[in-house]
């Protein structure tokens, strides 16, 4: 069994690298090994599953992922942790370092050719709480390989991203995130298991991989009709999709197009309803 890291082991590495934490990369590191080994469990990763990590920080979830995959491709920013973690790795599982490769890039930015180990499968990652979301949706359109993933999120953005229609939290990333994927909470994470402690509760979501809806219409195209629906989540949809259809009873003629009830808000529809939408744009006033 890989040794894994503690708190011990954490602050000295911490130490060796005179390193302190920052607000700007997001970093909180997990000290505790009970919920690393959690989270690779509620991952349900195959030997065959190529992980990719964002954030790996010091190494502790890298070094319980190496073990249960065919390889880790860690994309880290901070170049001082990305020079150090192949270190940690062979220090600590000489056996298992060839199965890692580490990516210096900002994850918000990486492509599949940034990705040198093949087509990633699993995402597995404790995200920085201030891109989350936009590094779930940007790993998902970029590598459609992946097929699973499991992260690590502040508890109201699990919320968020796993909310279903009907709910007061449903909103763009909910949405965005169902596009993709069939989204799920997979459990709390307390304060303390990470250094510095944040100010707020962590969550695990995990996500299935599916098929988008069957549409006309782009993903932009869908995504477009999102951002204006929720741009103004009290209005109801024939007044909040005006300026995105043109005026309001454009937009009314697009939603009764696509059977839905103008007088609705956007937090009631599912992602299959924004598609219909988006489709009678096309068919009202066909783009060039």
């Amino acid at each position: 069994m890989v040794s894994l890291l503690g708190p011990v082991e954490i602050r000295n590495l911490a130490d060796k690298l005179e390193l302190r934490p920052t607000k700007k990369f997001g970093q909180n590191f997990v000290i505790d090994a009970g919920t690393v080994r959690r989270i690779v469990r509620v991952a349900d990763l195959t030997p065959d599953d190529v992980v990719v990590e964002v954030g790996p920080g010091l190494g502790s979830l890298t070094l319980a992922l190496l073990p249960e995959s065919a390889g880790v491709v860690a994309v880290e920013i901070d170049p001082v942790l990305a020079a150090q973690l192949p270190h940690t790795v062979t220090d600590r599982a000489p056996e298992l370092a060839g199965r890692l490769t580490v990516v210096h890039a900002d994850a918000l930015r990486i492509t599949a050719a940034d990705l040198p180990s093949g087509p990633p499968t699993a995402l597995v990652a404790n995200l920085p709480y201030n891109v989350a979301v936009p590094v779930v949706l940007h790993l998902l359109e970029v590598l459609p390989s992946l097929r699973k993933g499991l992260v690590m999120v502040q508890s109201e953005v699990a919320d968020r991203l796993a909310a279903a229609p009907g709910s007061k939290i449903y909103g763009i990333p909910s949405v965005k995130a169902a596009w993709y994927a069939d989204v799920r909470r997979a459990g709390p994470v307390g304060r303390t298991v990470f250094w510095p402690a944040p100010n707020v509760d962590s969550g695990l979501v995990a996500l299935t991989r599916r098929e988008p809806p069957r549409t006309a219409a782009s993903r932009e195209q869908v995504f477009a009709v999102v951002d204006a629906a929720f741009a103004q989540r009290r209005k109801t949809l024939r007044a909040a999709l005006a300026s995105w259809a043109g005026s309001p009873a454009r937009a009314e003629e697009a939603l009764r197009g696509a059977g839905v009830d103008p007088g609705t808000r956007g937090e009631q529809l599912t992602v299959e309803d924004f598609a219909r939408i988006a489709e009678q744009r096309g068919v009202d006033k066909p783009e060039v």
